[in-house]
């Protein structure tokens, strides 16, 4: 793929950066995102760097943390909220997290 189409989901732009495990292909990845952020958003190429690496960040968290600690090493990101730290999913008694 050359570029993202102009008009896509959150899942089908971030959901594919899950499952690289290869340092080249995350370097790839992240320009088509960063670049599709320029185009559609009229960001810098700074902003739509720190853009991409705080949504990229976010969505791994809804992964485990295996996935989470690869994307964070492989995008040069964290999560917005949690940093580096995994976010705790397991229920506590009375099912509350």
């Amino acid at each position: 793929m050359d570029r993202f189409p102009e008009h896509m989901t959150v899942g089908d732009k971030y959901g594919p950066a899950m499952q690289i495990t290869e340092q080249a292909e995350a370097d790839k990845y992240f320009e088509l995102c960063v670049e599709h952020t320029m185009r559609i958003s009229q960001k810098s190429r700074q902003e739509a760097e720190d853009i991409e690496r705080s949504n990229l960040g976010y969505y791994a968290g809804y992964y485990d943390a295996e996935t989470m600690k690869r994307v964070n090493r492989l995008f040069h990101c964290t999560h917005p909220i949690f940093g580096d730290q995994t976010p705790n999913t397991k229920k506590k008694k009375g099912g509350k997290r």
